[in-house]
């Protein structure tokens, strides 16, 4: 039998929002952030060259108007003020969860609540002002090099990095703003939001080529039915979870001896979520983006030869990274079975036949061990489905698997928290009629006292 929170669940409203004020405020504020961000990408970096610009990235598709392009909503491709998007923010926060899981005195960090959280917060963007102070330097150079820069020299460069590096952080604090205040995940849907603004360009670009007979009817109707397809799969597999018994003992509290309780540890089959994919796709994207910029070698070109986008050699190395990402970010960060044992220990918990401590961390291990079968395996199709069918027919815009994940991901997510926000305005909602009533019965007329 349902419960009273999954019954209020099922029968809530979404016209519900415009009796929550706080959610709508909340909803209206992460909305006008968004609108920020965008009119931002639209701000050129001064000292560019426009119309080379627009021919170079015309012809550098593959490489740098590929998942580059993606993660910063087309800002990279009009070299706006946001060109870098938010990926170092990403990159620093990954980083420092995994030195957080290997690295003894950040491990004791986190163990110092929440103090400790905001001294990780710090070294994150500490490490998001390195990291993008670098990649607007290494940005600047290719610029003068591929000839795009109106004037080059000292000047263009340092303005270029400081009008870049003061871009990212500044969508760093949007996404922290939203995070806070907001709904939702900030920094995820920043991403979201670009690359949402690029599907309708994307998608006439496809359309034009149909109706100019470059694409058949047949391969239009072909790739929309795909989307549907691969959409309708992250969906079903993002909500897919290997519940694990969890048996709690009987309790004695003063005199009273409470029953024993029993719940289930959820695990999803998919617990690294979207950052193998992003992983694999930067890692393997880096030489064709070097050749872009800095120009071709014969090492360079050797190298694109074998893993070039498309190519057997890239679609294997693709997905044997995808696979490995996927191990080492769950286990190390995601779901450390380790952690999870000692808190089920400390909670007088235990999965019915395993004994508490060492004996549950091997045994939770194999079963995400085996869980991780099916999930990266999950992960590498969804990811080079798209490539191939990409290399194949020739789609002049980038379809890639990352992009569905990241989209089914962050929707599923911040439609749940909207849902959590609407049932507690409906227990408020609740509880103040029972107040009320309460008051109304406390209320009432007493009798005649006796003499």
């Amino acid at each position: 039998m349902a419960s009273a929170a999954e019954q209020m669940a099922q029968n809530m409203s979404w016209g519900a929002i415009g009796k929550a004020t706080e959610l709508r405020q909340r909803i209206f504020f992460t909305i006008g952030l968004l609108i920020v961000y965008r009119l931002g990408t639209y701000i050129p970096v001064p000292g560019i060259d426009t119309a080379q610009l627009q021919a170079f990235m015309a012809e550098a598709q593959a490489g740098i108007g590929g998942i580059l392009s993606m993660f910063t909503g087309g800002a990279l491709s009009r070299m706006g003020i946001f060109a870098l998007g938010i990926m170092p923010y990403i990159s620093a926060s990954i980083i420092v969860q995994l030195l957080g899981s290997m690295w003894e005195p950040l491990k004791q960090l986190k163990k110092e609540g929440e103090q400790g959280r905001r001294k990780l917060s710090q070294y994150t963007r500490y490490g998001t002002v390195v990291l993008a102070t670098a990649q607007a330097y290494g940005l600047a150079v290719s610029l003068e090099a591929g000839g795009l820069a109106a004037d080059p020299g000292l000047f263009f460069r340092m303005s270029c990095i400081i009008t870049i590096v003061g871009g990212t952080m500044f969508l760093m604090w949007l996404g922290e703003q939203i995070t806070a205040r907001g709904i939702g995940n900030g920094i995820s849907l920043i991403i979201f939001v670009g690359i949402i603004a690029e599907i309708p360009a994307a998608m006439a670009q496809f359309l034009s080529q149909g109706r100019s007979g470059a694409i058949s009817p047949a391969v239009i109707v072909g790739v929309i039915v795909m989307v549907i397809a691969v959409l309708t799969f992250v969906v079903f597999m993002e909500r897919s979870l290997r519940k694990v018994h969890i048996q709690y003992p009987r309790q004695q509290r003063g005199m009273k001896v409470y029953d024993g309780s029993s719940s289930h540890l959820p695990i999803k089959v998919n617990p690294a979520g979207v950052i193998p994919a992003i992983f694999a796709s930067a890692l393997l994207l880096l030489p064709t983006t070097i050749s872009t910029f800095g120009g071709s070698s014969e090492v360079l070109n050797t190298i694109l030869a074998y893993f070039g986008p498309g190519q057997p050699l890239y679609l294997i190395f693709f997905s044997a990274m995808i696979i490995f990402f996927t191990y080492f970010y769950t286990k190390e960060v995601a779901f450390k079975v380790d952690d999870v044992a000692e808190n089920l220990k400390n909670q007088n918990g235990f999965v019915p036949g395993i004994r508490p401590g060492k004996r549950t961390a091997e045994y939770l291990d194999y079963v995400v061990t085996r869980i991780l079968v099916l999930g990266s395996g999950y992960l590498a199709l969804v990811a080079l489905l798209p490539e191939i069918l990409r290399a194949q027919l020739s789609i002049p815009f980038y379809f890639g698997g990352t992009s569905i994940l990241i989209i089914v991901s962050v929707g599923m997510d911040t439609i749940q928290q909207i849902q959590s926000h609407l049932l507690a305005h409906q227990y408020e909602g609740l509880i103040e009629k029972s107040q009320l009533r309460g008051r109304r019965g406390g209320a009432k007329k007493r009798g005649p006292a006796r003499r």
